[in-house]
C-alpha cells in the first residue's frame, strides 16, 4: 500500500460517522448504491457549518447519506433532494426521521434530475451536492452554479471517479466527463474551486459574485 493509499484510508477511519448515517451506509451498499465516502461526508458538513448555509439541495438522494451528512453541518437548514428512484426517497425519509430531521424541513422531489432542475429557482440555494448518475455530471454542475446563490458552493463527490480521472490512459466516458468538468471549472473566472482527493474526490466550486 502507498502512502497515498495509507492517507486516504486514515482520513476515512478517523471519521466518526453517527449511527444513523452508518446504518444508511450499510443499507446503501447492500442495495447496490455507492453512497459518499465518510471522509467526503466530514469535508461537506465542514463547508455546511463554516458557511452558515441553511438552503441546500442534493442531486441523488440515495438512501439518504449524504443529506444527513450535510445537515449536520446546519441541523436548522432545509433540505430539498432529487432522485428518480422513489424506493430509495423512501428509505432516506426513513433514515431522516431516525436522525431527528423533521420533515417540514424535508422536500423530497421524486424525479428525473434532467426534468425537475430546470424549473427550480435561480441563485436560491447556499450549497448544492451533485450525486447522481455520473455520466451527466457536466449538466448537472451547470445547473448547480445556476440555482446557487452569488458565495454559494457545488459540492461534486466521486470527482476522481475510482482513481481514474489522474490516469490520462482512461479514456471511458464517465472519467472523461470528470475530467472535462474539472480542467472547464479550473479555467473559469466565475467561480473558484478546489479539487481535494478524500474519499474519491470531491471538487468543490464557489460561485463568485457578478
Amino acid at each position: 500500500m502507498s502512502d497515498n493509499d495509507i492517507n486516504w484510508k486514515f482520513a476515512n477511519d478517523v471519521v466518526v460517522e453517527s449511527d444513523v448515517i452508518a446504518r444508511a451506509r450499510q443499507h446503501s451498499l447492500e442495495l447496490g448504491v455507492t453512497p459518499i465516502a465518510p471522509a467526503v461526508g466530514a469535508q461537506a458538513s465542514v463547508i455546511v457549518a463554516a458557511t452558515g448555509a441553511t438552503k441546500l439541495i442534493e442531486i441523488g438522494t440515495g438512501l439518504g447519506v449524504s443529506g444527513l451528512w450535510l445537515l449536520r453541518g446546519a441541523r436548522d437548514a432545509e433540505l430539498t433532494s432529487i432522485d428518480s428512484e422513489v424506493d430509495h426517497q423512501q428509505n432516506a425519509r426513513h433514515f431522516f426521521a431516525e436522525a431527528g430531521q423533521p420533515a417540514a424541513r424535508l422536500r423530497l422531489i421524486a424525479g428525473r434530475a434532467l426534468d425537475v432542475l430546470p424549473r427550480m429557482n435561480e441563485n436560491a440555494y447556499d450549497i448544492v451536492l451533485v450525486d447522481a448518475d455520473p455520466i451527466n455530471v457536466i449538466e448537472y454542475v451547470e445547473h448547480g452554479l445556476r440555482l446557487a446563490r452569488p458565495g454559494g458552493t457545488v459540492l461534486v463527490p466521486h470527482a476522481l471517479w475510482q482513481g481514474k480521472v489522474g490516469n490520462p490512459a482512461s479514456r471511458d466516458d464517465i472519467t472523461v466527463a470528470f475530467r472535462t468538468l474539472i480542467g472547464e471549472i479550473s479555467q473559469s473566472g466565475a467561480v473558484v474551486s478546489a479539487l481535494s482527493t478524500v474519499g474519491d474526490g470531491l471538487l468543490q466550486i464557489t460561485k463568485l459574485a457578478d
